[in-house]
């Protein structure tokens, strides 16, 4: 027998070993699962909002804005109505979901729209060029939305 092969091994400490690796393997994929779904709540409230936009239903989209006091319905229609400064969206993409750098109680989540429908492949490059992106502030507390700080 040599250093490397040295005979067999003890039982208990292969089920220590097995125990320590699996115990490893558990807290590597929940931290995986919590990483990647970290701002899903966030992006789903976006997509129920963007959803109703591209329903036409602009009063269930203002209720979900929860718009602070002095954004009215009007206010509201001039960025996300028909004719407003974000219009027409027929579809979108969402791109990104990040807290802000300087910190802060919201995650702003970073959507691209598209005048066509379905949302155009990056390919086409005739239809992609009319494609925009926002960014949406998304209050954790509530769930309500607004533009990001500048």
């Amino acid at each position: 027998m040599d250093l490397f092969h040295s005979g067999s091994e003890e039982p208990k400490s292969k089920i220590l070993r097995y125990m320590v690796s699996s115990a490893a393997c558990i807290v590597l994929v929940s931290w995986g699962i919590w990483f990647f779904t970290r701002y899903r709540t966030e992006e789903h409230t976006v997509e129920q909002f963007l959803d109703a936009l591209i329903a036409g239903n602009s009063q269930r989209a203002y209720q979900i804005w929860h718009p602070h006091r002095g954004f009215e319905f009007q206010d509201f229609l001039s960025f996300w109505g028909p004719n407003g400064l974000y219009s027409p969206m027929k579809s979108y993409r969402i791109e990104s979901a990040a807290p802000p750098r300087r910190g802060g109680s919201g995650i702003i989540v970073t959507v691209e729209f598209s005048p066509y429908a379905p949302f155009p492949d990056d390919s086409d490059a005739a239809k992609s060029r009319f494609n925009r992106e926002v960014s949406i502030w998304v209050e954790r507390s509530d769930q309500s939305l607004s533009f990001p700080p500048p």
